[in-house]
């Protein structure tokens, strides 16, 4: 990095004393207590009691680290014990401008609100321009009073919509920015590397030269002079220029003295293509978390361990760091694969089919570098149009779904995720089953195409890096063969395509210019979104002929074309348009196998179009009836002991806190306290039996319903007592009749946090007819949400009945929504029944476990290093 390097953030610790004192020389003295310390945002207890000597509710620091410069500080310090606290920052004037003290501000504001605090207040002088700029920038809402040459500045630090969008936008930059640099390296090392032909270091090495990378390449071996004709170097520390990237292929046991030498060289990034770490076992993965936290504190990338590399076709790079001899043609796809042991066999079928890659990752154990880290590169990359991930797990689920979703609506991500049937080792071990349909929404939600196998990852890329997306669903079939043609009218119609007209059939005997112009008149129709070109190459006429006279006639037309061409797979050169390189560019037709294949393709990216023309929503909260400090501080209460099912009463209580409320009851033991119960709730009543096992029974063995006299409770309550064999009974004043729904909440190990909605009934639970979304909801998730099950139609006045208060439903989902994201502990939560009528929706039980979330959430300040 060109201007100095990379600056990370960590609390003040004891050993920072003298150069805070040395760092402050020109501070007034009010400033200079920021020599108490302090814990880092979310630091867990342990370290809390080592960092602080003064109360970390009270008062906490942080420091702003280039190599071991201090380079900026910030600190809070709570204000007579309320809920504001005054908040100043101080950077070093070589570093001002760079953004050091909106950081800062992020982060001392994330611990400050976990500490209760609620605002936050500062004295600047009224001259210092950049001061009241990082302030008014953060998107918070400032308020601000001049007196004598003082500017006194009052903000809340609660998130807002502009503050949320302001901190993500600078994550974007900061995580694409570090992606950008492993990704353009000046100068590559290759550790390890060896004159051996049959070693790993060896490849690289080879691969490197043979792409011919644009920057010089430096082999290190310890042994040897040279190793390929290239001067090597003993150690990393002894190459004269400076060392931007740095490839390992040593054995695991030498990784910690490379890192030693790569930190003391000031390399940028790591790829470690060396195995026998977290894939190995707990030792393995002690070293590699240690490999990473090493990394991390002096502001290093790292890609493995156990990777494959890493690779750019740009002709201003050409890099290969990976093992593969051979890489893809430069395209506009980029590729980011989990397993490094694939990524061979990937690079090579995407070759061989046509498909030109920008850039390509293979993250092995995923241990620094993600897939998140690279849909943040590839947000804001000029030369990739097209996302592919090749994924085993998430790292942090929920930033995927907030980024995928971000990133869909300008750039395609097709994803085939491993595990859909067989569960591996580790999620198996945490008892947790993945619900597939879940996942299947959620990545619908997110705009995610979703595949099943490489090769559909492959058949849906080649359009997408191709093809235009179609405006709609409309198809035309034009070929030679019936019998394809019907075949791929079926296709398109199982896959929710619509047939613009029968398929068009030539005939065998066509020559070239009249298959053209048939294909040409078809896409030259305004009721055509699409057109499927199904050929069976004829005897007499060579099938190249056809092929020239098909891309002639397609070119400019706009529309996305699938074909069957000569059965071959990719992009044959007749069909192809050269791209810079000479690979297949855009306007470029694929040809698929099969009819099905095609038209499989071209369904999927059909949807995908419609998801990403359609309403993209707003995040919103209810605007009335919100207490989520009240929910808080009650959950931090009853989760003293650990994981719990909250009693009747709490749940109640919770709830009341996001604005829903249970239709009211009483649980009582006896009939003399049932007849009294009903009398205070007022007539009519329903009883339920207290039964785990009878009172959710959709046949009403455990329930009476409109009880409305004193006679009907006592039989009703004696009828119950005989049923269940127990004495304690609900009783609930009855709700307006409507049609039994059931909104949950469930922790899901791919996603986080889902909000689920359905039908009552045992044909639902049976069919599994629920609708997933993930937190946060748009007012378009909540819409979509309460219309997506198969029996939906019962709420919309189905064969003439009374529609349901559908805007009642959407309010209750959404308080569910905000309540599971103020407060993660909430591991499951069912309202059942929830009876939604004309009249509104009634919530008449509720069910809610809490405990520790096992999710990692997608809140608070990021912990990436910023890079410049």
């Amino acid at each position: 990095m060109s201007d100095g390097g990379t600056v990370h953030l960590r609390p003040i610790t004891p050993g920072d004393a003298e150069r805070l004192i040395a760092f402050h020389g020109r501070l007034s003295e009010r400033t200079r207590y920021l020599r108490y310390f302090g814990p880092y945002p979310r630091m867990p207890q342990r370290d809390v009691r080592r960092f602080t000597t003064v109360d970390y509710r009270d008062r906490v620091a942080l420091i702003a680290l280039l190599g071991d410069d201090i380079v900026a500080v910030g600190r809070y310090d709570r204000l007579g014990g309320g809920d504001s606290a005054e908040v100043a920052f101080v950077v070093a004037d070589a570093h001002q401008g760079r953004g050091l003290g909106s950081i800062l501000l992020e982060h001392l504001a994330a611990a400050a609100r976990e500490c209760g605090l609620r605002r936050f207040v500062a004295e600047v002088l009224a001259e210092n321009s950049q001061m009241v700029r990082v302030f008014r920038d953060a998107g918070y809402r400032v308020s601000r009073a001049l007196e004598e040459g003082v500017l006194h500045l009052e903000f809340a630090i609660d998130p807002t919509e502009e503050s949320v969008a302001v901190a993500r936008a600078r994550e974007q930059a900061a995580e694409a920015r570090s992606v950008h640099n492993l990704l353009h390296p000046r100068s590559v090392a290759v550790i390890g590397a060896s004159t051996d032909e049959s070693k790993i270091g060896h490849a690289v090495l080879r691969n490197l030269l043979a792409a011919n990378f644009t920057g010089p390449v430096y082999p290190v071996n310890a042994e040897h002079r040279s190793v390929r004709g290239v001067r090597a170097y003993p150690s990393v520390l002894d190459i004269p220029d400076e060392v931007d990237l740095a490839v390992v292929a040593v054995p695991a046991a030498g990784v910690d003295e490379v890192m030693d030498a790569c930190l003391a060289k000031g390399v940028k990034a790591l790829v470690v293509v060396t195995s026998g770490f977290g894939e190995r076992g707990l030792d393995g993965l002690t070293a590699e978390r240690r490999l990473v936290a090493e990394a991390r504190a002096h502001g290093m990338r790292v890609v493995g361990p156990n990777a494959l590399g890493v690779a750019n076709t740009h002709p201003e790079v050409r890099l290969n760091a990976t093992l593969a001899p051979v890489l893809p043609g430069r395209g506009r796809v980029g590729f980011f694969a989990q397993s490094g042991a694939l990524g061979i066999a990937i690079l090579a079928a995407a070759a061989e089919r046509g498909l030109g890659l920008s850039t390509f990752v293979s993250a092995g154990n995923r241990a620094d570098v993600s897939g998140n880290d690279l849909l943040q590169y590839w947000e804001t990359d000029p030369a990739t149009d097209v996302v592919l991930l090749y994924l085993e797990s998430f790292g942090n689920p929920r930033k995927f779904a907030r980024l995928a979703r971000r990133l869909g609506r300008s750039k395609p991500i097709v994803v085939v995720k491993s595990g859909r049937h067989a569960v591996s080792p580790a999620l198996a071990a945490t008892g947790v089953e993945v619900d597939e349909a879940s996942v299947r929404a959620l990545f619908e939600q997110a705009g995610v195409i979703r595949v099943e196998s490489l090769a559909q990852l492959f058949d849906t890329a080649l359009l997408l890096a191709h093809q235009a997306l179609p405006a709609g669903n409309r198809v035309a079939i034009v070929g030679n063969s019936t019998a394809l043609g019907v075949l791929a009218a079926d296709a398109a119609l199982a896959g929710g395509l619509e047939l613009a007209a029968d398929p068009v059939d030539v005939g065998s005997s066509a020559r070239p210019a009249e298959f053209a112009a048939a294909v040409q008149r078809a896409a030259s129709q305004d009721d055509v979104d699409a057109l499927v070109v199904v050929f069976v190459p004829p005897i007499a006429v060579p099938g190249t002929s056809y092929a020239r006279a098909l891309r002639v006639a397609l070119r400019g037309s706009g529309k996305p074309v699938v074909s069957t061409f000569l059965a071959a797979e990719g992009v044959p050169a007749e069909l192809a348009v050269p791209g810079p390189d000479g690979s297949p560019g855009p306007g470029s037709i694929p040809s698929y196998p099969s009819p099905e294949r095609a038209v499989l393709a071209l369904a999927r990216v059909a949807r995908y179009a419609r998801w990403r023309s359609s309403p993209q929503g707003h995040f919103v909260r209810p605007e009335r009836e919100i207490r989520p400090q009240a929910a808080r501080a009650l959950v931090t209460d009853w989760m003293s002991d650990g994981e719990r099912r909250l009693t009747d009463g709490e749940a109640v209580e919770l709830l009341s806190c996001y604005g829903i409320d249970v239709v009211p009851f009483r649980v009582v033991s006896d009939v003399d306290a049932a007849l009294a119960a009903a009398d205070s709730l007022g007539y009519p009543v329903a009883l339920k039996s207290a039964s785990p096992r009878l009172r959710h029974r959709g046949d009403l063995v455990g329930v009476r319903l409109d009880l409305d006299t004193p006679a009907a409770v006592r039989t009703g309550y004696t009828a119950l007592r005989e049923v269940s064999g127990i004495n304690e009974v609900y009783v609930q004043r009855m709700a307006p009749k409507g049609v039994s729904c059931v909104i949950g909440l469930q922790d899901d190990p791919s996603f986080g946090t889902l909000v689920s909605f359905g039908l009552s009934g045992v044909a639902s639970d049976l069919l599994g007819d629920r609708a997933y979304r993930a937190v946060p909801l748009s007012d378009v998730d909540v819409a979509a949400l309460v219309r997506a099950p198969k029996a939906a139609p019962l709420l919309t006045g189905y064969r003439g009945a009374e529609p349901a208060d559908l805007a009642a439903l959407e309010n209750l989902v959404l308080r569910v929504a905000t309540l599971a994201e103020d407060v993660p502990e909430v591991r499951s939560l069912a309202l059942e029944p929830v009876l939604a009528s004309a009249a509104g929706a009634y919530v008449a039980s509720a069910r809610i476990t809490l405990g520790p979330p096992p999710s990692r959430p997608d809140t608070g300040p990021r912990r990436l290093r910023r890079s410049y």
